[in-house]
């Protein structure tokens, strides 16, 4: 405690200040809490007093006085407070009204942050959006059923299948048809009530445009779907998309066909083998080489660079792993690919087709070139206009690749390819 003596001459009360914390003012057994305010006010026997407040002794009335500490007082006791000093709150010390007025100031906050922006969004959307009852209530009037996906799908098909159609209206179901079959559980769902086999037999349509458009919902129905692939071979899907690249048809048509034919093959070794047999592979170097056709060129070898690929990985991966099911694993060891490839001139044509001016179409090509290496070596060694074209291809992306190097890019796109080039070349030496 502190004592400081006046001068009765230069005040009028003697006193001394003593500051005390709340845990030295309050009594537990006390019932009655004195509420100080910024004047000092004398403090009664019995009275209690809040954390805080500053307390004096005056030595003149010998009486206990009591204000509330100065602000910037109270702050620098919070800021030690802070750096790790117990802040002991005694609930006693507040009463029901000070809740209620601190309820209504929080309260009367809350309200004010509302602010004129929010307030103008608030308006937009009331103006651009109908309440929910209106609609439910407008729906009701119109007599909407709201149906599932599959109910769609029925509804598609039958207006597809149905003689009384129009061809527009035909087109127009596959069309909505393609939307909904993207999804693997609706394109399975397709095929328990007979709607994939009414798409299929579409391919046999003398309508152009019908033959385009069911090849489109096959090729999204069968992406990533085993299930409905397994069903497209059974039901002869492969035969008939292989007779529609084979005859005479638009570039858009052909192009929804391959797409179709790469979507049903792709990890699928047995429609794979059966492509073999039924001589897929004359019928796609026969597509590479007629006139109009050569944009689906780098679609083809891309599909046979993925074919390849994926025989090779997985019987590697059977036999590291041994994770893939033996049945498969025979099945891709039936598939002879490479020796299709080579006996049907696939290593000339990939050769050729390096000459394409697109860079994305000479990555796609130089990545069948690598991966049919080891079947065609000889001959690649011995087509001097394959040499000559790696040669001239190697000057190119070796300037590109330097004006990358110039850009910050260290290993950039054209340092890619050149690297392709450069293997190639060492290989074929």
């Amino acid at each position: 405690k502190e004592f400081a003596l006046t001068n009765p001459e230069e005040s009028s009360t003697k006193e001394t200040e003593r500051k005390e914390t709340a845990e030295e003012e309050l009594d537990p057994k006390v019932l009655e809490v004195f509420h100080p305010t910024h004047e000092w006010q004398a403090l009664r026997p019995g009275h209690a007093v809040p954390a805080g407040s500053h307390v004096r002794l005056n030595l003149q009335t010998g009486a206990r006085e009591v204000k509330l500490q100065d602000e910037d007082k109270l702050r620098n006791n919070l800021k030690g407070l802070k750096k790790g000093k117990r802040l002991d709150i005694n609930t006693n010390t507040y009463t029901s009204q000070d809740l209620k007025s601190a309820l209504a100031k929080f309260k009367e906050g809350a309200d004010m942050e509302s602010s004129k922006e929010d307030k103008a969004r608030q308006a937009k959307v009331k103006r651009l959006f109908r309440p929910i009852e209106e609609l439910k209530k407008d729906f009701e009037e119109l007599n909407v059923v709201i149906e599932t996906d599959m109910q769609i799908m029925v509804r598609l098909i039958n207006k597809f299948n149905s003689s009384n159609s129009s061809l527009e209206e035909k087109i127009a179901a596959l069309f909505d048809l393609e939307y909904y079959v993207h999804q693997m559980d609706n394109a399975q769902d397709l095929l328990s009530f007979g709607g994939l086999q009414v798409v299929i037999n579409g391919l046999n349509s003398t309508e152009p445009l019908l033959k385009e458009y069911a090849a489109f919902v096959l090729g999204a129905a069968f992406s990533s779907n085993p299930k409905v692939q397994v069903e497209a071979i059974e039901g002869g899907a492969l035969q008939k998309l292989l007779v529609v690249l084979a005859t005479e048809q638009s570039l858009t048509a052909k192009k929804k066909v391959l797409f179709a034919l790469c979507s049903l093959l792709r990890h699928f070794p047995y429609a794979q083998q059966q492509f073999l047999k039924l001589g897929g592979l004359q019928v796609l170097r026969s597509l590479v080489q007629e006139k109009g056709m050569e944009v689906l060129a780098v679609r083809v070898v891309t599909l046979l660079y993925d074919l390849v690929t994926e025989k090779m990985f997985a019987e590697e991966e059977a036999e590291l792993m041994r994770e893939t099911s033996p049945e498969k694993l025979q099945q891709y060891r039936q598939v002879h690919l490479l020796p299709g490839l080579q006996e049907q001139g696939w290593c000339e044509i990939t050769a050729h087709l390096l000459a394409l001016p697109e860079h994305d179409a000479r990555e796609k090509v130089l990545q069948t070139l690598g991966a049919l290496l080891a079947t065609c070596r000889d001959r690649y060694r011995q087509d001097p206009q394959l040499n000559r074209t790696l040669v001239i291809l190697q000057a190119e992306y070796q300037a590109l690749a330097a004006l990358e190097l110039q850009d910050g890019e260290d290993e950039g796109y054209f340092w890619e390819l050149l690297g392709s080039i450069n293997s190639l070349l060492k290989e074929l030496r």
